[in-house]
């Protein structure tokens, strides 16, 4: 049984609903009206004691758990269910004035004072001793309560402190050094130390990657390592937390994932939970947003390996830290929760239960508002609950297979960012986006899967500006399409190997002869310019000075000194095929090259309109029924051709009509 299933047997065989919950916050007086309405909306699942640390260890060694037991207490009487934190998240102001080295310090060498949470270096050992010695008397204190289901550890680890460059983060930094290359000869020569004079001679002359001289750039080996190093830091951080409650306490536990957060590779991570869980805001600004939370809720269903996970945390309506926080629309909470689900999710919890009258995410919205309950906001969290139970049969199925694969690397996503590149406008975060979206608008399901994955099942494999390549994925990817599998490559791919060298003798190096090119020379556009293509419209960010070795070529530049270069070739290898784009193509052209390529990919619903997503959810073995979740963003109803019974409005048969802004749940006939 995974630890998704554990906790869904736990609250009844019901999906998990609820929020981050505060109490410490309020007067108790209000504790009793909270698991009133927790009873009134549906909730079955809180997430307490996140940020409690300064209360419940008021000075070091001294601990007050009576107002937490009373909580727990009343919570467990109310029926509801309690993910219990370890409350590391964020040591209170005594720590900082008994350590005051323990505060993280930025490239610049400036320390960060104390006044947020997550200022400590996450290297400090004292920070470590701390944080393990409270995660361990939680675990003492709570591990046999009928209330706590699961642990809860740290939280959003490195959301605000990724990145310490202190002293002793430069030791911990030498250490991690050490055990990757083994001698400093090895060292040199995976930086390239060669260049600018940089040869180490001693381990003790290698620091952070600290701010360098103006107008000049650090070594990419340095910086490239120092992300690896940082985000295996933020691991063993949370496993040393996790080893001091698996000690005591056998109940599943996780830690929340950022989704893309750029500055933490969240997969190897998964190893050590019993169970995903992610946290998802928004871009109220986004014009593709529904597209980018889709997006994401694939990114953690593939890292979960299918299994159901948790949505830990998103929002009833705005949030309080971007530039304009906007308030969701009529109906876009529901939709958001309901696409959450339908991608594999066994929750859906918010951020919080109820609305801070104070501090820096007073403007948080939340499932109890400032207004209250009359209002729009609460009536809205209140049907929701009572949608989310109307589906309980749903949870511990799995969404149906995808076959398509994005392949998505983080180590590979910070080197093609660094400076000293050819464009500041590469990013293959924008690339992938783009490919996810032309799958998207198909309703065609898509795992982001890592390169270490493996590749069974899939018919269609996108590699968007795989800037580093190692020879063994190389390996595997060639046998992919040798097997009879697609693979599209983008420009930017296969550049540099695990070290960031460059590949000699032409671009794509890695993949140069499985996809039947050889470009000599990039050649990336000015700011806002475009390139015509002979097919497929036109170009923006890049094109290249190359030709092809093997490949038909679709497409030529046609203007410029690229002019008659290939832009887009397909290579048939043994019983599959490579395509190659060379350029960042428009929607409107990946649409069409898309409809090229995946030809043997079919959407779970034919004929449904751009804005209307369905997806299959189905149980393993027959145990359960197959469920299609239809979620409409557009502003006209539409007729779902599927026979059945919609769950959350009863209706039975088919087709059914989903209405503007609606959702549907429809068991299949």
């Amino acid at each position: 049984m995974t630890g998704m299933q554990r906790v869904t047997e736990a609250l009844g065989g019901r999906i998990a609903y609820g929020a981050d919950y505060n109490p410490e916050q309020w007067p108790e007086e209000v504790w009793d009206d909270d698991v009133r309405l927790m009873q009134e909306a549906g909730v079955n699942l809180v997430s307490v004691g996140i940020f409690s640390w300064a209360l419940l260890e008021p000075a070091p060694g001294e601990y007050d758990f009576d107002w937490l037991d009373r909580v727990l207490d009343k919570l467990h009487d109310g029926g509801i269910a309690v993910d219990l934190a370890t409350a590391t998240a964020s040591p209170p102001p005594w720590f900082y004035r008994q350590h005051p080295e323990a505060a993280m310090v930025d490239a610049q060498g400036v320390r960060r004072s104390f006044g947020s949470r997550q200022v400590y270096c996450t290297a400090s050992p004292v920070f470590r001793e701390a944080s393990t010695r409270l995660a361990a008397e939680m675990a003492k204190r709570y591990h046999d309560h009928p209330a706590v289901v699961m642990w809860h550890v740290g939280n959003e680890y490195g959301n605000h402190n990724a990145h310490c460059m202190c002293d002793v983060s430069a030791v911990a930094f030498r250490a991690w050094l050490r055990s990757r290359y083994g001698t400093v000869e090895a060292l040199n020569e995976a930086w390239m130390t060669t260049f600018w004079s940089q040869r180490y001679t001693d381990w003790d002359q290698i620091d952070p990657p600290r701010e360098v001289s103006n107008n000049s750039h650090p070594n990419p080996g340095h910086q490239l390592d120092f992300w690896r190093y940082s985000s295996d830091a933020l691991l063993e951080l949370f496993k040393a937390d996790a080893d001091a409650v698996r000690a005591i306490s056998d109940k599943p536990l996780t830690t929340n994932f950022m989704g893309f957060w750029k500055h933490s590779d969240p997969r190897p991570w998964v190893a050590e939970e019993d169970l995903v869980s992610n946290d998802h805001y928004l871009l109220a600004e986004d014009d593709d947003r529904t597209q980018q939370l889709a997006m994401t809720a694939d990114l953690t269903r593939s890292m979960a390996h299918g299994d159901p996970w948790l949505l830990m945390e998103h929002s009833t309506s705005a949030v309080n830290w971007q530039p304009r926080n906007i308030a969701k629309t009529a109906g876009e909470m529901r939709r958001n929760s309901f696409q959450h689900i339908a991608r594999g999710a066994d929750g859906a919890m918010f951020f919080q239960w109820r609305a801070s009258l104070g501090g820096s995410e007073k403007f948080h919205s939340a499932m109890v508002p400032h207004a209250g309950t009359e209002s729009r906001l609460w009536r809205d969290v209140v049907r929701l609950g009572a949608d989310i139970a109307s589906i309980a049969e749903v949870a511990g199925t799995r969404v149906e297979q995808a076959k398509v694969a994005i392949v998505f690397d983080w180590t590979s996503w910070w080197a093609a960012t660094f400076d000293s590149h050819p464009s500041v406008d590469v990013d293959p975060m924008t690339t992938a986006r783009a490919w996810h979206k032309a799958c998207w608008a198909r309703n065609l399901g898509v795992d982001i899967v890592g390169v270490a994955d493996p590749l069974d099942g899939y018919d269609v494999v996108v590699l968007p500006a795989q800037y580093l390549l190692d020879d063994a994925t190389v390996a595997r990817l060639t046998a992919f399409v040798e097997a009879g599998g697609t693979l599209v490559a983008t420009y930017f791919t296969g550049i540099v190997d695990e070290r960031d060298h460059i590949r000699p003798g032409g671009y794509p190096g890695a993949l140069r002869d499985l996809l039947g090119v050889r470009i000599e020379e990039f050649c990336p556009l000015p700011e806002g310019d475009e390139i015509a293509l002979t097919s497929y419209g036109t170009g923006t960010i890049w094109s290249e000075r190359g030709r092809a070795l093997g490949a038909d070529v679709l497409a030529t530049y046609v203007t410029g000194d690229c002019a008659g270069d290939p832009a887009v070739t397909r290579r048939r290898v043994g019983e599959g095929t490579a395509w190659y784009v060379g350029t960042e193509l428009g929607a409107e052209a990946l649409d069409t090259l898309a409809a090229q390529i995946l030809t043997t990919t079919k959407p779970v619903v034919d004929g449904l309109p751009e804005g209307v997503e369905a997806i299959r959810r189905v149980g393993e073995q027959g145990a359960y029924g197959a469920y299609v979740f239809v979620v409409n963003h557009t502003h006209e109803a539409v007729i779902v051709p599927v026979r059945g019974t919609d769950l959350l409005t009863g209706n039975e048969a088919g087709p059914h009509m989903v209405r503007a802004g609606s959702v549907a749940v429809i068991r299949e006939a």
